[in-house]
Order: C-alpha cells, then structure tokens, then sequence
C-alpha cells in the first residue's frame, strides 16, 4: 500500500487538471525562447514582454490571456493601469502570441481556463506596472534634473513642479536603466481603478462589429472547407466517390483527413453542399452499439456492483452509519452536454514557402502553433500563431482538433484554408461534458451535524481525452506521437486501476465539514470524446452533494440553510456567504404561487450560495428570480463579477432545464438549438447579485456561479411541487 500511495501522489503531483488547463510536471521547451512577439511600434521602451510606451505616449498591453466574454482583457488591464497610473481605457490591448514569457503562472503553460487569470496574474502584472512606473521616474528625474522625490504619476504623465510630462517624453533615457523587479505597489486604499465599477474595456469594439474573431479572418486565396465526419465518434473511412461532387460549383478539392473527408470550395456555401452531398462508407467502432439507455444501465450495474477506486477517506464511516440518527442513500444523474458556443469552431491556416500562419481563437494559442508545426512537418519558430477574440469558450476552445483537421486540408489541397465547423458538425461531432451517474449515502446526527458521507460516481475521465488532445502541441515537435500515445494510455490505465481523476470527483467531498467520509469512483468509458466543460466535475457534482444536503435537512427537520451552517465552521467563506444569503432570503417574499429552493457550492476558490424562486404550473418549472451570494476576494471590477455570475446562472440554468444528448445507435441525435435549446430570453429570470469581500486575493468568476444555480431551481421546485428530481434535466412527472 506504501507503494501505491507514494505512487499516486507522484501522479498526482506532475499531471493535474484544472478547467481549460493543464499542469504538466516536466519542461515543455518547445516554447520559443527568443525575444517575445511584440508588434513593432517606432522607438517603443520595451520593458518586458506585456508592455510598449512610445514617444507619442502610446501604451500598448500584450495580454497574456485569451477574452473568450469573460472580461479577462478589463481585468488584467487594470491590474497593470493601477500601478503604471494610467486611465485603463487608453491603454491600447493585444492578444499575446506563442511565447513562454505568457505562460499560465498557476498552469505552466500558455493556457486560458480554470476561472484563474486574475488569481494568477494579480500580484505579477501589478508588479509590472510598478517596475515600470519606478523606470520612469528615474528616467524623468535624469532628464528634467529632478530629484525622484520631486516628482509624481498622473494618467500617463509626470508631474514636477505643477508641469506634466507625458511618459513618452522619457522613454529613451528609459530604455538604457534597468527596471527594478520589486518597486513598492500601491497599498489598497489607494486604488482608482481596482474595485471600482466602469464599462468592459472591448465592449465598444464589440458593439460597433470592429472586434475579430476566428470566423472573421480573410486573406488573399482563401478557400472555404467543411469536413464530413462519421456519424459515430472514432468512425474511419472505408471508400468515398469524389468526383461528383469535385463537378459541383465552385468545388475545387475533395481530400481525406483524419477525422473524415474534407470538401473544399472558393464559398463556404458551396463546401457546405459539397459536403452534405458527399457518399462515404465507414467503419464504426463499438460505440455505435451503445445508447442513452445502455450507458445508463453499465452506469447503474457499475455503482451497484464495482467498488471503483476510494480516495478522501477520513474517519470512521461505517460507524457513522450505524450511529446516525437519518440516513438517506439516493442516486443522481446528469447527461452528456455540448458546449454550443455561438461563434462555432473555425481556423485559417495558410501554408507558404515552408513556413505557416495560423488564426483563430482558442483557449492555448501556444497549443495552436505547436499543432500547426506538427501537423505540417515544421519547427515551431515557422509557425505565427495569431489568437483572436473567442465567440465563447466553455473549455471547447482548449481542444484544437479544428487546428488539426485545418492544417491537414491546408496541406492536402496547397491553398490556404479556412474551416468552419456547421452548428450540427459542433453538437453532433463535438467533444462533450462526460455523463455522470453518482450515489450519495449521508447520515446525520442528533445535532444536525452531517457525520457520515460516502460518494460515488460512475462515467467516463476527462484527463485522457485532455491529455490527447493537448499534449501534441504542447510538447517539442521533436517528441514523437509514439511517445505522446505511450503518456495518455498510461493515464487510462492510471485512472482505470489506480488512482482517480481530480476532475471526476471534485466538488463531492470539498464544502462541508464531514469528520466520516469517503469517495469512490467506477470508470466507464464508453469511447464519446470527453473534455472540460464550464465548471468542469463541479458542473454535475454540485447537483448530486447539494440536492442530498436538502434532503438531509428535510428528514431531519432543520431548516436547510441552518443545516449548512452547522456544517460550515471549518469552511468561513463559505459558511460567510450561506449566511449572507439566508438573511437575504428572510427578507424576500415569494410571488404567488412561488417557492425559494437553496444551494451553496465552492469552486476555483470562490465560494457562492444561491437562492432560485421557481414556479410550477401545468408541468412547466419557470424560474423567476436568482440571488447570488459570491466571495471571490477583492472584485476587480465589481460590474464584471456581476456579469459573470449572471451568465454563469444562465448557462447553468440552460443546462439544468434543457441540456441533454441522446445516443442512438452510438451516434448524437440532437444537431441544432432546434432539439439542443438555449436559454430564451422569455424563460430568464432576473439575478440579483450581492458581491461578498473577504479581503483575500482575487478568485476566479467565470465558472463558480454554474454549479449551485440546477441544485437550487431542483430544491425549489420540491418545495412548489412535492416531486425531488434527481435526474437533469430537470423534468416534472
């Protein structure tokens, strides 16, 4: 067993996951190691890799994260305005390109995900704007002959003697000091720009359609591809007939791929067509047996009759049982979901004179270059990757296989490409949040203390499929795909025998304060390509723990807020915001005909409790209001907090009233938002945000308000109802 142990938590230590991202325990030195990709601007004082100041006091921020709609563009500009003392709104902000100096400081990578770029970056960009700041009035004191305590910083200006002098003026003398690497940052009291609400900062861009985004790109040549796929994930090609459709207008190349066959056109029109009207034989693999209904019962013989692996194990449980005064066992399902982001997955990649170009807008730029160099036999310095705003993320857009398949008919037909993936290629060929069927076994004693908790959950890993998809462009080329194949099988075989993914089972055993516990976990992997999906584990397990703790307080005649906080002690932020939120709910007075149903869950270090008002009449659940209660630390900008949680409860409220994928035959059989709806704008309910500051450092926004939003509307509509669905999504009987 020692070894076993030792074993894991070396596993553990050097491959773990976080939503959208990936830490590796090893170099990845395919990353370029020269000068980082700064955009030539004439005379520019070049401190580091994030800034540039001109003589005409231009400054330009090179943002080291990808804007996928979750304001992390405002956010990290901010960080850098405060301490450099510049308005954010005239600083001039790119999308980094591939360079090591970008990496995730909290993933070791280039990656964007995980609800932690301002928890990453917060120190280390505001270290930047001092260090430059410091460079600067040293160089104005050189140059204007005035002593450093003479002079101060104001919007982009020094000011000596009641005259401003713009930071341009100095850059020069500037460019020959060596910045500090630790000048003094503000203290909090002195913030203008942290803290305070002002409008997103590429909000205008967006409005006003002059923001780019992969599926705008357009360069000379550029011919239009759609890609056939099987109907069933892992389908081969056996035969096609090209040569009808190469006689359809427009059409100028049909080319086998990987995943398919690939129709290329001068219009995406006439590709689309091509590709419709395209025969092909395939060779299905055994998913193609497989169906909701059969997935379902391996799930439920899997939790019946499979122990699985056991992790989190503190205490004496079965004792627990035995000594608890209620005790409840009770099984919870969650489906398979596609992300559906509006702009759907796309890629240019142009191919010329042995070196590439590449845009589109993903979650790992520097995934997106090492691809590309892969797929085309090229060293990666060959390769300019330029990153674009993403029309939504979700942790889609950190799986490139888009990047692949562009890169492959780029090569195959000698013309530059763009690819666009149709709304039914996105929902029916995508890679998809795994299936989850979970069993919670609770006991509570006779002080309303949670003293027993066994969890278990049956479905497929994400970290495998991560590992695949991720690990081609992040590793040298040099490295070769036997290799890469050799890594991911071991993590199979790890998460099948040994040790349990962290993204299966988290949010199962975290928030409360359970002295007996223990975690279990089945793997069963049906072959339907898995990946992170927002709020990534947390997204299904938040259903499971936070409707058993409703029902715990039920049997046990505590009011279901009190039961939280009884089991919170050792959990202060969390325990802060069930409180906040069960004093708001005191003071609101339901609607007729309306009941308030509760949930709180932590995640990527924000803890949230929610309280959704919910209606039931003639079989139809409407929710009419949300209160979210959220401590993510000091808010940078409360207005994009507020924006986050909001989109986080619609999300998760698509998802937790209409979100589901059905296998038949192997193959999905939802295509579009026809029979895969969205959110309508008659069904969202008005979400009240109350923002909580602990005090602490900044924790991440984009996720953390999904997970309590399906638990909540569920707990509610028990209240209005009688009837506990523990199946999503949620549908009255």
């Amino acid at each position: 067993m020692s070894l076993v142990n030792a074993s894991r938590r070396r596993f553990i230590k050097s491959s773990a996951i976080a939503g959208g991202g990936l830490i590796i325990g090893f170099s990845l030195n395919g990353c370029s190691s020269g000068p980082p990709p700064l955009q030539p601007m004439a005379g520019a004082f070049e401190p580091n890799a994030f800034l540039q100041i001109t003589p005409e006091n231009m400054i330009r921020f090179y943002c080291p994260r990808d804007e996928m709609g979750q304001g992390v563009t405002t956010g990290l500009t901010t960080l850098i305005a405060e301490e450099l003392d510049v308005v954010p709104g005239t600083i001039d902000i790119a999308l980094a390109g591939p360079h090591s100096d970008y990496n995730n400081p909290n993933m070791g990578v280039q990656a964007t995900g995980g609800s932690n770029s301002l928890k990453a970056h917060y120190l280390q960009l505001r270290q930047v704007g001092a260090n430059v700041r410091a460079v600067l009035l040293e160089a104005a004191a050189a140059d204007l002959d005035v002593p450093v305590a003479r002079l101060r910083t104001e919007d982009a200006h020094i000011v000596a003697d009641g005259t401003r002098h713009p930071y341009g003026k100095f850059v020069v003398t500037a460019a020959a000091l060596q910045p500090p690497t630790e000048a003094p940052m503000k203290a909090d009291a002195d913030f203008r720009y942290i803290g305070k609400d002002f409008p997103r900062l590429d909000c205008v861009a967006k409005a006003t359609g002059t923001a780019q985004f992969g599926i705008d790109v357009d360069i000379p040549n550029l011919h239009r591809a759609v890609v056939k796929r099987p109907p069933v994930a892992g389908g081969t090609v056996t035969s096609f007939d090209a040569a009808p459709i190469l006689a359809m207008p427009g059409v100028t190349d049909v080319v086998e791929i990987g995943s398919g066959v690939a129709v290329v056109a001068e219009r995406f029109w006439q590709a689309k067509k091509g590709a419709t009207a395209l025969q092909v034989e395939w060779d299905l693999p055994e998913l193609a047996a497989a169906s909701t209904a059969s997935i379902k019962a391996d799930y439920k013989q899997s939790l019946d009759e499979t122990e699985g692996q056991s992790d989190q194990e503190e205490g004496d449980l079965t004792g627990a049982l035995a000594r608890a005064q209620n005790v409840l066992e009770e099984d919870y399902w969650a489906p398979y979901l596609a992300h559906a982001p509006m702009e759907p997955m796309n890629a240019v990649v142009r191919i010329e004179n042995g070196e590439a170009e590449v845009w589109t807008g993903s979650q790992g730029v520097g995934g997106v270059q090492g691809l590309v160099a892969r797929t085309a036999g090229l060293d990666k310095e060959k390769v300019r990757a330029c990153n674009t705003y993403l029309g939504g993320g979700f942790g889609r857009r950190a799986t490139l296989t888009h990047v692949v398949e562009t890169t492959q008919i780029a090569l195959a037909a000698n013309k530059p490409i763009q690819l666009l993936w149709t709304r039914e290629d996105d929902i029916r060929n995508g890679i998809y949040r795994p299936a989850s069927l979970m069993r919670i076994k609770a006991g509570v004693d006779e002080q309303g203390l949670i003293s027993a908790w066994h969890a278990k959950r049956v479905g497929g890993d994400q970290t495998p499929y991560t590992l695949s998809n991720m690990l081609p462009g992040l590793l040298p080329t040099a490295v070769s795909e036997g290799v890469i194949d050799w890594m991911v099988d071991l993590s199979r075989t790890a998460f099948d025998s040994w040790v349990i993914d962290p993204t299966s089972i988290e949010g199962l055993f975290e928030d409360y304060d359970w002295p007996n516990r223990a975690v279990n976990h089945v793997t069963v992997d049906h072959g339907l390509p898995l990946t992170f999906w927002r709020s990534v584990g947390h997204s299904y397990t938040a259903f499971a723990k936070e409707s058993m703790v409703d029902e715990l307080a039920l049997t046990s005649g505590i009011d279901a807020v009190e039961l939280r906080l009884r089991n919170t002690q050792n959990n202060p932020r969390l325990h802060n915001v069930i409180q906040v939120a069960g004093e708001r709910m005191k003071q609101m007075q339901p609607g007729p005909g309306r009941s308030f149903g509760f949930a709180a869950h932590g995640s990527f270090g924000t803890d949230v409790a929610e309280i959704a008002e919910v209606s039931v009449e003639n079989g139809k659940i409407s929710v009419h209001k949300v209160v979210c209660v959220v401590d993510c630390g000091k808010a940078v900008n409360p207005d994009v907090v507020r924006a986050q949680m909001e989109g986080g409860v619609m999300f998760g409220l698509t998802a937790a009233l209409h979100g589901n994928l059905e296998l038949e035959n192997g193959a999905i059989k939802e295509s579009n938002f026809h029979d895969y709806p969205i959110l309508r704008m008659n069904e969202a309910p008005e979400v009240e945000v109350i923002i909580v500051d602990s005090g602490t450092a900044p924790t991440g926004v984009g996720e953390p308000g999904l997970p309590p939003i399906a638990p909540a509307v569920a707990n509610a509509v028990f209240a209005a109802s009688g009837q506990r669905l523990r199946s999503l999504p949620l549908k009255l009987v």
